[in-house]
């Protein structure tokens, strides 16, 4: 097992009104409440995945904000995906509000009700699909986090990006060094994003001027993606795992023609 290597493909759900930049961030958000709870870009998002998810056999991981389950029509769109593909989708917890927790003080209390009531949620929607699998509303976790995770019964977590870049966006006196050794000395298993020359390459890094390029060689020679029957090796420590994601919304874009950038299309 030491010696096998794969890829974990990960796709998060959030919506415009989930951005940073509209809500969930104690500096950066400046809410407008009149965004749909399901925008017409999430909607060619959705038709975008399922034509990528048509053409081939790889297995995903879908991060889901709860609170979009407030929405039928949500809920149809994603039980739809898990009826039509099966076991290549799995379910993991994106948080209930899409709170950035580590951008705001300490608060254990909340952060755990948050995970009970998003783990209820998801267990209720998806239940064949759903793992306690955690990604960081906003993408970063501090350290507070991980022992509420722990308590919470959560297996995985996926919220660190290990670039130098990143380090400003953690709490005061914490960097992602700091995040991944305090989770090391836990029983709670770490799955980093993939970087490339310590600079990021998942999420809006596959499109930002001066990092896209490098991101995109980064994914053109990942490992194997992992297949569905290989989806168990996610807990398992001794697996050498890149892990990648991207956004539901990125589906949209090129008039939803847009795919992810890996060697096996």
């Amino acid at each position: 097992m030491k010696d096998l290597h794969r890829t974990w493909l990960t796709i998060d759900t959030d919506d415009l009104r989930h951005v940073p930049s509209n809500q969930g961030h104690p500096t950066r958000s400046n809410p407008n409440n009149k965004l749909p709870d399901i925008s017409e870009r999430f909607r060619a998002g959705i038709k975008g995945l399922r034509k990528w998810l048509d053409n081939h056999d790889l297995s995903v991981t879908l991060f889901v904000i709860a609170d979009q389950c407030d929405s039928e029509e949500f809920v149809q769109m994603i039980a739809g995906l898990c009826s039509n593909f099966g076991e290549r989708i799995t379910i993991g917890c994106h948080g209930l509000h899409h709170r950035s927790w580590s951008a705001w003080p300490e608060d254990s209390e909340g952060f755990s009700e948050d995970l009970s009531a998003s783990v209820s949620i998801l267990e209720r929607h998806f239940p064949a699909h759903f793992r306690r699998w955690f990604r960081a509303p906003a993408g970063y976790m501090a350290s507070w986090m991980i022992p509420v995770l722990l308590e919470q019964n959560f297996i995985v977590d996926t919220s660190i990006n290990p670039s130098w870049l990143v380090n400003r966006k953690y709490a005061k006196g914490e960097s992602w060094k700091t995040v991944h050794s305090n989770v090391m000395k836990t029983p709670l298993i770490e799955r980093p994003w993939k970087t490339r020359f310590t600079l990021p390459t998942c999420g809006p890094a596959q499109h930002i001027p001066g990092l896209r390029w490098n991101a995109r060689r980064a994914w053109r020679t990942l490992a194997k993606p992992l297949q569905s029957n290989e989806i168990e090796l996610i807990e398992n420590p001794e697996v050498r795992l890149d892990t990648v994601y991207w956004h539901i919304l990125d589906h949209a874009r090129k008039n939803g023609s847009w795919v992810p950038p890996l060697k096996v299309q």
